[in-house]
């Protein structure tokens, strides 16, 4: 049995060591952090730089806390992220959500290249057969993985098994494009556009969002382009007539996300990751939106384990507890006490990816949960 150490938002006494930064470097002392990272060593802290317009990211104060625990045991940390837009954009959406290095301590990169297609083919399993990791995260020794627990267009629930399944894999590879990131995840491969001429309003959302400047209405018609796409469904979420479906299949897409979680785990030795879930300011959607909603969930608190399948169980789990939060979007669908958020916002069987990760071997679903 796994153990998940757990520190509550709620704050019972007004002093520092209540307070949600002061608890995350409580949570840090009881991991024990010298236990798997050594001194010198590079250690990747992988987050999610959110987006232009989305900023309700894991907040820099935490990044920093985490950099500074790093630094305390002689480690040598940077904070990292594969681009979504293009790099150097991205770098700037990330200094604009206060991530840069004055704000974190450390030095802030891409892992995968300016322009997202500096990564390695890696072996997953029998759905994606391979997968280009992020160089970066291909070659250093450890990392420290800060997710911000949220709901997900696709896979329903995000976290800890998203962030570096998606995260950890470029949005393309140099020459088999697409279809060897984390499209492949998104469509399984293959998945083509299906636009209803007679549902559309020609809004030009789906065009607006695109990070990737992928779709145009050229004489009226919804156009993308098809080897550049890669697949993360944006488009289709924004259209208020449902008249642009991606279709895909939700099972192999949450197994998917497992097995390209193994991929890039499969790169570092045993013991040299480990995970960090903030479930605060618990949105509907993913940090990649171009906006932030108001959470669905009240914060919870952070959850720290080196079992990435505990400490997402204990996630959910935790947030299954929860009712929704009234004026939001939850409270738009009717979403009732007593009934999972995340599922009826998104239909999606989350669960999946959890217990498919527990089969291929990363971690398991029984846990401790200890509580400071």
């Amino acid at each position: 049995m796994s153990k998940v150490y757990f520190a509550s938002a709620r704050v019972k006494k007004w002093k520092y060591d209540e307070s949600m930064p002061g608890k995350l470097e409580r949570l840090l002392k009881e991991m024990v952090l010298s236990k798997y990272f050594e001194k010198g060593e590079w250690v990747a802290v992988k987050t999610h730089f959110g987006s232009d317009g989305a900023h309700r990211i894991v907040r820099p104060v935490f990044l920093r806390k985490v950099v500074e625990s790093l630094k305390t045991i002689g480690a040598k940390p940077f904070v990292t992220d594969t681009v979504r837009i293009k790099g150097l954009d991205y770098l700037e959406v990330a200094n604009q959500n206060g991530i840069n290095h004055l704000s974190v301590g450390a030095p802030v990169v891409i892992a995968d290249g300016l322009y997202g297609n500096d990564n390695i083919m890696v072996k997953t399993g029998d759905i994606l057969g391979e997968i280009a990791v992020a160089s970066l995260i291909y070659d250093v020794p450890a990392m420290v993985v800060c997710s911000h627990v949220k709901g997900h267009i696709n896979a329903g629930y995000a976290g800890a098994i998203k962030n570096i399944a998606m995260g950890g894999v470029s949005g393309s590879h140099r020459h088999c494009g697409w279809k060897c990131g984390r499209g492949a995840m998104h469509a399984i491969g293959e998945g083509k556009f299906i636009w209803d001429e007679d549902k559309c309003a020609f809004c030009y959302q789906c065009e607006e969002i695109c990070p990737l400047d992928c779709i145009n209405f050229k004489d009226d018609r919804f156009n993308y382009y098809d080897e550049r796409c890669w697949r993360c469904g944006r488009c289709t979420r924004v259209c208020p007539e449902g008249a642009l479906v991606l279709p895909g299949d939700d099972e192999l897409f949450m197994k998917s996300l497992s097995e390209a979680a193994r991929a890039v785990l499969s790169t570092f030795k045993p013991n040299k990751v480990i995970y960090i879930n903030f479930l605060t300011e618990i949105q509907p959607e993913c940090d990649c939106m171009p906006a932030a909603e108001v959470p669905v969930i009240q914060d919870i608190g952070i959850l720290i384990s080196d079992d990435i399948v505990a400490v997402e169980q204990a996630s959910i789990d935790l947030l299954l507890k929860e009712n929704p939060l009234p004026s939001s979007l939850a409270e738009d669908e009717k979403i009732r006490e007593g009934e999972d958020i995340l599922f009826n916002l998104h239909k999606k069987p989350y669960i999946l990816q959890v217990e498919e990760a527990e089969r291929l071997g990363l971690g398991n679903r029984q846990y401790e949960l200890i509580e400071l």
